[in-house]
This record gives C-alpha cells, structure tokens and sequence, in this order.
C-alpha cells in the first residue's frame, strides 16, 4: 500500500508540472497575439530523393568498403554532379518524377493537401514526366473519393503519365482513386478491390417507443428522408435506400471500365478484395513491387522529387493537438502505473 501511495504522489507531480508548463506555454501563445497566429504560412515542400539514396547509399559503403575504395567513389559521385549540371545549363532535359503521398481516411481529409499538390506539379509537369501516387486508403465516403478520383484525372487529362502504388491498401474509394493511373502498381499482400457501396444505419425506433419517447419526422419531397435512426423505417423507404446504393455501385463500375476497360467489371465488382498478386491475375493492378523499389529504380534515369504541400494550422487546432497528445501521454503513463503497482 505504501508502494501504491508513493507512486500516486509521484504522478500528481508529473501531473502538475505538465499542466504548469502547459499553462505557460499558452500564455506565450496567445501573449504573442496574431503574430503568433500568422507564424505557420502554407507551403510547399519539394524534396529530391535521388540525394537521400545517394546519401544512403554511401554511408553503406563507408561501412563496407576500404577507405581508399570510399574515396573514389565520392570523387566519382563529384563528376556526375557536375556533368548533369554541365548537361543542365547546355539545356540537356532529363525525366523527373513527382512523388505526392495520399493517406486516406474515411472523409478524405487529405484531398484538401492533394489538390493543391497536383495543381502545383501541372505548372512545371510536362508529358515526359511522370507523377507518382502513393496510395493507401480503404476508403469512404462516395463524394469525398469521387473529389480525390478527379484530382488525379486531372494529371491524365495534361497527358502526364501517372502511376499509383499501393504498398498496403487501396479498397472501395480507394481503388476509385488507383483505377485512373495509367499504371497501378501494388505490393504482393496490399489489399485491392472492395469495388461497392455499403451503408449502414442503427435503428432506435423501438427503444424509444418503449420509453414512451415520439420522435417526429416533417419533410418536404417524398424522398427526402428514406431510413432513419430514430423514426420508424419502412418498406417503401428502404426501397428507396436500396436504390440509391445501386447507382452508386453502378456509377463506380461505369469509372472503372472508362479506365479499365478491359477488367471482367461483373467478377470483380462483388464487394470483395483480393491481395496484390491475385490482383495482377485479375487485371486490378499492372505490376507488383512496393514503392520503395519502383522509385530506387526510377532515381537511376530520373529525377525524383517529393511534393508536399503544408497547409497553415489555425492557433485553435495546434493547441488542440498538444492538449490531445498531452492527455494521451498521461492516460498512458497512469495506465502503466496502474500496472507497475499490481505487478509489485
């Protein structure tokens, strides 16, 4: 007990010296007024990563190799610098490819960052290029992705090549967004497929009823309201719900033959999901390889180049992120004390 004790009082300190310092970091914050505010400006960041595989690759061989091996090799490395900046200024073109990264979650948050991205390399991009996605998403909500699925058919519609890979999961909205490239590529596990529309809606009609609770629906337009979560739902309605998934599922299948046109779409527009190397066998994807390999290979003949865009975080949303990460850390370590104290 006097073990639990001691540790209880130890975390009540660890506990108020975090929220002190807290407390004072945002008196800074909103001491320094707009200033502060306005400190975070969007921006884009562009990042070669043909230097960070060199880089890489040398700190390997100084590892491996003699030093006078070593020497050589950087004084080679110097030469192809130079001769591609000799080829530069003589007007020599070479390939480059742009790198954007689309983590996706069920509202597509990230479609905001990757608009601005594709517009950004569409000012430099040319049809000698390449733009690279990728992509890992299981999807979400049909508008969202339909938003996302267009950002990349604008790269196409420039006539730039683009390619999607997909390391882990490109499902539902997902492949919506991957069925546009004019290459898919996918790791031999990553999750592809899941081409359908799912809803799902809990029903408190009779829990209520039952607590002698009404709850009353007015609409205007027949169809305005089909199932409910606290109505009660009936035949005609859900009917009606049925019908809606329906044209979406076939609104997805039709985007997915306008860029496929050669999949069997009734095999594989089940709702199902296959990993990479059944997919290649279907037709999903073209080639199977993870993103780390495609783009090693394509820094020997090109120039790669990470295109990120960093939107301004609001004062609001920076404090609310610290708090969040603040509150985890101490659940975190109250939990482990918790243990620590049963264990002993």
């Amino acid at each position: 007990m006097t073990a639990f004790f001691s540790e209880y009082g130890l975390f009540l300190a660890e506990t108020v010296t975090v929220v002190l310092a807290i407390s004072f970091v945002l008196g800074r914050l909103f001491t320094l007024g707009s200033r502060g505010r306005d400190a975070q400006q969007d921006k884009l960041v562009v990042r070669k990563l043909n230097r960070k595989f060199k880089h890489m690759a040398m700190a390997m061989k100084r590892e491996l190799l003699p030093s006078g091996e070593v020497k050589k090799l950087a004084k080679a490395d110097k030469a192809e610098v130079k001769a591609l900046a000799k080829d530069a200024k003589a007007g020599a073109t070479r390939k480059r490819v742009f790198v954007l990264d689309f983590h996706g979650d069920l509202r597509a948050a990230a479609v905001a960052s990757l608009r601005e991205e594709v517009t950004s390399v569409l000012t430099v991009a040319t049809s000698a290029d390449e733009v690279v996605v990728r992509l890992e998403s299981a999807g979400g909500l049909v508008y969202a992705y339909g938003l996302a699925a267009s950002q990349l058919q604008r790269v196409r519609d420039r006539g730039v090549p683009l390619t999607v890979v997909i390391d882990k999961v490109a499902a539902s909205g997902g492949y919506m967004m991957a069925c546009v490239a004019d290459v898919v590529v996918a790791a031999p596990f990553a999750v592809v497929g899941s081409i359908g529309v799912v809803t799902q809606i809990p029903n408190f009609h009779r829990f209520l009823k039952n607590k002698d609770v009404d709850v009353e629906l007015f609409t205007a337009g027949e169809f305005k309201r089909t199932v409910t979560m606290l109505g009660e739902n009936n035949d005609k309605g859900r009917a009606k719900l049925q019908e809606e998934l329906d044209e979406a599922h076939l609104l997805f299948k039709e985007h997915i033959v306008r860029h496929r046109p050669a999949l069997d779409i009734e095999r594989v527009a089940t709702g199902e999901h296959w990993y990479g190397s059944r997919a290649l066998e279907l037709g999903l994807v073209d080639r199977l390889s993870t993103s780390d390999d495609y783009l090693l290979t394509a820094a020997d003949q090109a120039d790669v180049l990470e295109v990120r865009y960093q939107p301004k975080v609001p004062l609001s949303q920076r404090l609310s992120a610290l708090a969040a990460a603040t509150a985890d850390r101490m659940a975190g370590k109250a939990w482990q004390r918790a243990q620590e104290t049963r264990l002993f």
